[in-house]
């Protein structure tokens, strides 16, 4: 098959690697680009394709599908266009395949992309289908990370299709993955921006996981992971209670004094053996904010009054905070204003959906003299002992 890459015997990967792209979502950032990928599982009897491409991409995937002259099923884990866009174009190719998914995902890919409901094979979780040869057994995993979504278990060959779980926005021309840093931290900034506001239903999903024999991990961006163990480990670590001796501070400073301010902090926290995961909210990547949150233990968020609140761009980092649902155990809220300020209850308003103990706040008036460093000082002490008592930081 052109442009396709063999798994093993029967089992190819035939989607499409984009490094062009950017942003995702009008949102996420994706400095490495994007992979969309489809696999075909090639029984003796029957053939199919296990999701398809983003729509942008659907000529890469039929390029791979040129001399597959017979399809019979079309398997789509999840109803998001990124998976599932190319599945009216393969309908169209392959008049008898059908689609086989889940209730919720058949009601959706009927709403958004008007497939017809006969072209349709509803399973459910445990419900198997054989190839010859080759039996694929569906796994429903709800809320990873919208409601429909399931993954898909090649029992001869103990490949677990994983969907969105598992995956990164990484584009490589190599088809698995490694240990490397790059690709480690790819894998983490893919977790915290789709799968953490969900880490407590993912962390269920993850004990059933465990009971299948898993060789080889095909997620639906990214590559294939071979070391089954290290990728499993790592998203049960994620998705634990088990907070980091971190820091994450963003912040943004109009006129040079809440970044005084922050200066101070950081090196206070540095000399309490804490480490800090800075951030200038005017130039910052948001994949990499996300990522620094999915095991820190605190959060400081740094502030000058923008109209009697916190900056908009605070406003927003915030709330993005709030939305991704991580870990956090602690927060403090610094800053600076000229005449008067209404910050900290504003901006623990848009953190209201988080668990927090909070560490006294602190707000001056101008700019910083020696007393507010010294404060400053002191909050760093305070972070150190809420540290200690969590028992991210031995004492």
């Amino acid at each position: 098959m052109l442009n396709s890459k063999r798994i093993m015997d029967g089992v190819f990967w035939v989607g499409a690697v984009d490094f062009s792209r950017r942003l995702f979502d009008a949102l996420v950032p994706l400095p490495d680009g994007t992979s969309y990928n489809a696999y075909l599982v090639k029984g003796s009897e029957k053939t199919a394709l296990i999701d398809t491409v983003d729509p942008a991409m659907t000529s890469s995937l039929m390029h791979c599908l040129d001399d597959v002259p017979t399809l019979d099923y079309i398997i789509a884990n999840h109803a998001e266009q990124d998976h599932s866009g190319a599945i009216p174009e393969v309908l169209c190719k392959y008049k008898n395949a059908k689609v086989v998914t889940n209730e919720k995902c058949k009601t959706l890919l009927m709403s958004h992309l008007s497939i017809e409901a006969d072209r349709f094979i509803v399973v459910k979780d445990g419900d198997t289908l054989p190839l010859g040869g080759k039996t694929l057994e569906f796994i429903s995993t709800p809320w990873v990370h919208w409601p429909e979504t399931m993954c898909t278990y090649l029992q001869e060959g103990k490949v677990l299709f994983s969907c969105d779980l598992f995956g990164s926005h990484l584009a490589s021309a190599e088809l698995y993955s490694s240990r490397e840093e790059r690709v480690y931290d790819a894998i983490k900034r893919y977790y915290a921006e789709v799968m953490m506001p969900f880490r407590k239903i993912i962390r269920k999903h993850l004990t059933m996981l465990g009971d299948f024999d898993i060789e080889y991990i095909a997620p639906s961006h990214g590559p294939v992971h071979k070391d089954v163990s290290f990728v499993m480990e790592t998203h049960r670590k994620w998705v634990s209670d088990e907070a980091a001796n971190t820091v994450v501070l963003p912040y943004v400073s109009m006129h040079g004094s809440t970044e005084r301010m922050v200066d101070r902090l950081t090196e206070s926290l540095s000399e309490e053996g804490i480490k800090v995961e800075r951030f200038d909210l005017t130039v910052y990547d948001t994949g990499r904010y996300a990522a620094s949150l999915v095991d820190a233990a605190t959060i400081v968020i740094a502030s000058p009054c923008f109209l009697t609140g916190a900056h908009p761009l605070v406003v927003s980092a915030v709330f993005l905070a709030n939305a991704l649902k991580p870990k956090l155990k602690f927060a403090s809220i610094i800053g600076s204003y000229g005449w008067g300020s209404r910050m900290v209850p504003q901006i623990k308003g848009f953190l209201s959906g988080l668990k927090l103990d909070y560490i006294e706040p602190m707000e001056i008036k101008g700019e910083p003299g020696r007393g507010d460093l010294t404060a400053l000082d002191a909050i760093a002490v305070e972070i150190r002992k809420r540290h200690i008592e969590a028992g991210v930081l031995e004492g």
